[in-house]
């Protein structure tokens, strides 16, 4: 006689992670259930915590189970016991990347306009007299536009939320730095690059070249899978030369982006400038990393001569 398990019982209990008290118990479930569809179960008993709100674990201080798992796959007794953590109030990845980008849209116009109580009255709604700070202001329009724009018309999400506290602190960085190197390259007594036209026609090169790259990378990402779908696929090189990058790193996207920021660092000369790349370098360098030992433990074939997002180094 063999011993009953949980898909010939159909039995599922939620406990709270942290006080280990017993949230719901759900009796005749299949056996194919998907996490998700547990999720939603889960849902209808307690109306507050929806789906994306819920962290469902199989210890309490384990990984979060993803949504695809079925429950005839894992490791589960006769009941299945469940461990929930309440992940606070989401936000869906568009309305979080509009947010992020449109404030930094605007803010760095606010500078360039010279509006009232920024700097002193007699510099109010005054021009600069320096090309470079129209170009800086143009390339940093162009970068944002073109955020909003793969955000409506080309990402596709494989996580559908972001949890509403960590929105608020990337607002918080992308407005707070947009507003301090705003402030220096729109100030009246800006001065231009050291090496004039020279090195600001060869930043706004760079700069462009790199946007160019980056939007070719994410389109290039776009069309490796279809809609709806989570199934993950390695990126090769297309046609398009701007996609040779994944010859030689995983993560192009990445590359490009820092490249524009570099750009944008020597076309400005500007202190706080170079600070926000630098950050973003570090920040981009971990997902970087981590997106590339995703790959190799996902693919066998991945190509091991890549790097994560600087050929040849890092």
């Amino acid at each position: 006689q063999t011993i009953p398990t949980i898909f010939e019982v159909g039995r599922v209990e939620v406990l709270d992670a942290k006080t280990k008290e017993q949230l719901c118990f759900l009796d005749k479930v299949e056996p194919n259930a998907t996490v998700g569809e547990i999720k939603s179960m889960f849902h209808k008993s307690y109306p507050q915590w929806y789906p994306a709100r819920q962290s469902i674990r199989l210890d309490p201080k384990g990984k979060c189970v993803r949504d695809e798992e079925i429950l005839q796959t894992l490791p589960v007794g006769t009941t299945a016991t469940f461990y929930f953590k309440d992940l606070g109030p989401q936000v869906g990845w568009t309305t979080v990347f509009l947010t992020e980008y449109a404030g930094p849209l605007f803010i760095y116009l606010l500078f360039y306009c010279r509006l009232p109580f920024i700097y002193e009255e007699e510099d109010e709604f005054t021009s600069s007299p320096h090309t470079v700070v129209h170009l800086a202001g143009f390339c940093h329009s162009f970068h944002y536009v073109k955020r909003l724009i793969e955000t409506l018309f080309v990402h596709r999400f494989s996580h559908g939320t972001m949890p509403l506290r960590n929105t608020v602190k990337n607002c918080f960085y992308y407005w707070g730095f947009t507003a301090w190197l705003a402030y220096f390259i729109n100030h009246p007594l800006y001065t231009p690059p050291l090496y004039g036209d020279q090195q600001v026609h060869l930043a706004l090169y760079t700069f462009l070249v790199c946007e160019v790259g980056n939007f070719s990378i994410h389109i290039a990402l776009r069309n490796l899978r279809s809609e709806g779908s989570k199934m993950r696929r390695i990126p090769y090189p297309t046609k398009n030369p701007f996609t040779w990058l994944f010859f030689f790193v995983s993560c192009p996207n990445y590359t490009y982006e820092v490249g524009s920021w570099i750009g944008f660092t020597i076309m400005t000369q500007c202190l706080p400038v170079g600070l926000f790349t630098l950050i973003g370098f570090f920040q981009m360098t971990v997902w970087a990393k981590g997106k590339h030992h995703m790959y190799l433990k996902e693919f066998k074939d991945y190509p091991t001569f890549r790097m994560p997002i600087i050929p040849f180094l890092l």
